[in-house]
């Protein structure tokens, strides 16, 4: 694949077209929007998150692009409307799971399920990172989220092991994707 930059549109074939920003201080309150629905935060803890928590992400993810020349971008539709969130980051050192990688990663609107946004987006984010230098991402997924396994599956990722998860209370999937080639 070859390299995009951040702010063009990434068309694949039978996927909507979608764009990849770095986050606003403004996205902050589109995610916090977006996000706000128990449906969407079934797998990542099941509560909503207060608009706060959105600035500091934001704010970290602008960081991230800035020091790695990746982050979570913030995901718009063929319309530029705000839809979620997808790219790559870091693996805190300090926590659980794959510490030292490269974490791949993607949440919807509810809304904009089903449709293939995930999936294109995340194909959008492969070069990115690949161009950036990294040679290997990886995916953290609740086991019931057959959504996102079925993403890593579309972009040809592979389950390595399981890594216990307190907050979750469950074996959490880790997929990994080599770049390099």
């Amino acid at each position: 694949m070859s390299s995009v930059s951040p702010e063009s549109a990434v068309p694949r074939t039978s996927l909507p077209v979608v764009r990849l920003r770095v986050p606003t201080e403004e996205d902050a309150y589109a995610w916090h929007r977006v996000f706000d629905d128990p449906d969407v935060m079934e797998f990542h803890g099941g509560r909503t998150a207060e608009v706060s928590v959105y600035e500091e992400l934001t704010a970290r993810q602008r960081k991230h692009d800035a020091e790695h020349g990746f982050c979570l971008w913030t995901l718009l539709d063929e319309d530029d409307e705000v839809i979620g969130f997808t790219g790559a980051q870091p693996w805190p050192l300090d926590d659980w799971g794959p510490v030292g990688e490269i974490e791949i990663g993607w949440r919807l609107a509810r809304t904009h399920w089903g449709r293939g946004y995930a999936t294109a987006a995340a194909h959008a984010t492969l070069p990115r990172v690949r161009a950036a230098g990294v040679p290997r991402v990886v995916a953290m997924v609740h086991p019931r989220n057959t959504r996102s396994v079925a993403v890593t599956e579309r972009l040809g990722m592979t389950r390595s092991t399981t890594y216990p998860s307190a907050k979750l209370g469950v074996d959490v999937l880790c997929f990994g994707l080599e770049l390099d080639a």
